[in-house]
């Protein structure tokens, strides 16, 4: 069974609000990874970022009150995306930081173990 939170459109982030979001090395890595594989859960980010699980929940709750990240729960598992109502703007920064930054993500990327990353 699949349940997606229920949230509000993230319409008019303000540029402040972002940047402040992006400004901690974790949530920007999670943003950036989510860019590039489009949806991940915990234990992927975990394994890929090598940090604990509360960690990683506490950054990607710090994400969704952002409106940055949108979650699905699906079985036992709660995976997140990129909001798919984020500003033109703020995904192009999100999208050219990543494409212009890959050696920041490389190792993260790499560390992923989800058979379908």
């Amino acid at each position: 069974m699949i349940f997606m939170s229920i949230c509000c459109e993230p319409a008019q982030i303000a540029p402040l609000t972002f940047f402040k979001c992006l400004s901690e090395d974790t949530r920007l890595k999670t943003l950036l990874m989510l860019s590039v594989k489009g949806e991940l859960c915990v234990c992927d980010l975990t394994d890929a970022l090598q940090l604990s699980q509360p960690k990683i929940s506490r950054h990607l709750a710090d994400l969704r009150k952002c409106g940055l990240v949108l979650d699905t729960r699906k079985g036992k598992w709660v995976y997140y995306q990129l909001h798919p109502n984020l500003p033109a703007w703020a995904l192009d920064v999100i999208k050219n930081t990543a494409s212009n930054n890959s050696a920041y993500i490389d190792e993260p990327l790499a560390n992923l173990s989800c058979e379908n990353c």
